[in-house]
């Protein structure tokens, strides 16, 4: 059973970068942008990765929070943050937990061979904990001018 629009989402904790645990319900009085990548420091998730650190005052301003999730370890994901100079907290999800509560693992093919893996996905979620938007099979380009027009969009 996955989240759906207009249902509250799990309130699953996890290991975070900096040395923390986060859970959803700590972002509770804010909006929360959750984005699901496949695999840290890889060029597309950089990307992403990037285009949300550049708009992240136009998020903060909006009283939205960004946090991005793979399945990467956390040490993968401490060094993916450092490196690109990441502005928000990565959450480490080895165990799917996250990602099957949101349904972003899919059966992919890569070069004729096929593998389960995150399917690029984002959720907008209110101030209450209450999922309001969701961008599934997402492409890089383009997408957080669009998230960023849904924030903008609900005042």
């Amino acid at each position: 059973m996955s989240v759906a629009i207009n249902e509250p989402v799990p309130d699953i904790e996890l290991p975070a970068t900096g040395d923390k645990a986060l859970k959803l319900s700590d972002f509770r009085g804010q909006r929360l942008v959750l984005f699901f990548y496949p695999k840290a420091s890889t060029s597309g998730c950089t990307q992403e990765g990037l285009d949300f650190t550049a708009a992240a005052a136009d998020f903060a301003a909006a009283n939205t929070a960004i946090l991005g999730a793979s399945r990467d370890g956390i040490k993968a994901q401490e060094n993916f943050k450092t490196k690109q100079s990441f502005t928000f907290d990565l959450l480490s999800d080895k165990d799917e937990v996250l990602c099957k509560a949101f349904d972003v693992i899919k059966l992919k093919k890569m070069y004729g061979k096929e593998s389960l893996g995150i399917e690029r996905s984002t959720f907008l979620i209110d101030e209450q904990g209450t999922l309001i938007q969701e961008w599934r099979g997402v492409k890089v380009p383009g997408h957080v001018d669009e998230v960023l027009a849904a924030v903008r969009a609900l005042g």
